[in-house]
């Protein structure tokens, strides 16, 4: 890809990625603050503004690069949830962490109702290609981002919801993995075999929102 098509590939990119995960962290601060726990709130996190929430590294840098293999990763800044102020901890846990997948996939829908405008109102030029390109583009980082966090390991958003619904005991020892989970989800991706296991949900979800575009 020579300099203008990585021009061109930063630019298409950079708002889906910086809103879906900004969505997605205020989406998990939301929550919190919905089921008892306000320290998001206080910190300003349930703001819409990317500004609140966007890691440099993790939010910008990171997901533009990783998006260049085809699997996108990234990050931003973590929502400060204390669990223990929520009403029913165990259980509102699992709220607060699908928060930020669904949405992830809310986004992904209106993505997919921007798209359908574009492409029946019709037009012509690079600014028409230019936002069918994001559109499609905000599609595939989504459906990426809510499947990646719902894969079930600490610390993910997955990992959450899985701890939510074991019961005590097993919560408790599988809760025992959080500190080595990165390292486990960081040899999966390098291996490839995250990509095995979560590709063909993703493929999936991918095929049933094109298919409301007529694809």
């Amino acid at each position: 890809m020579d300099v203008q098509g990585v021009i061109v590939y930063v630019a298409v990119y950079a708002i889906p990625v910086v809103f879906a995960i900004t969505l997605h962290e205020a989406g998990h601060a939301y929550a919190a603050k919905f089921f008892g726990d306000r320290t998001a709130w206080m910190l300003g996190r349930t703001s819409l503004n990317p500004a609140k929430h966007i890691d440099p590294i993790g939010t910008v840098l990171v997901p533009l690069v990783t998006a260049f293999t085809g699997f996108l990763f990234g990050w931003a800044k973590p929502v400060p949830v204390n669990f223990q102020n929520l009403r029913d901890p165990k259980r509102d846990m699992l709220w607060v962490a699908a928060a930020g997948p669904a949405a992830n996939v809310v986004m992904a829908l209106l993505w997919v109702a921007a798209a359908k405008v574009l492409l029946t109102v019709g037009g012509a030029g690079v600014a028409h290609e230019f936002w069918i390109r994001v559109a499609d583009a905000g599609i595939k980082v989504n459906v990426g981002l809510a499947v990646l966090n719902l894969f079930p390991l600490l610390p993910l958003d997955g990992g959450r919801i899985l701890a939510s619904v074991l019961p005590g005991r097993m919560a408790y020892q599988y809760s025992r993995l959080e500190p080595y989970g990165m390292v486990i989800l960081i040899l999966l991706i390098v291996s490839g075999a995250l990509w095995w296991i979560i590709g063909p949900v993703m493929a999936a979800m991918l095929k049933n929102l094109y298919a409301l575009l007529g694809f």
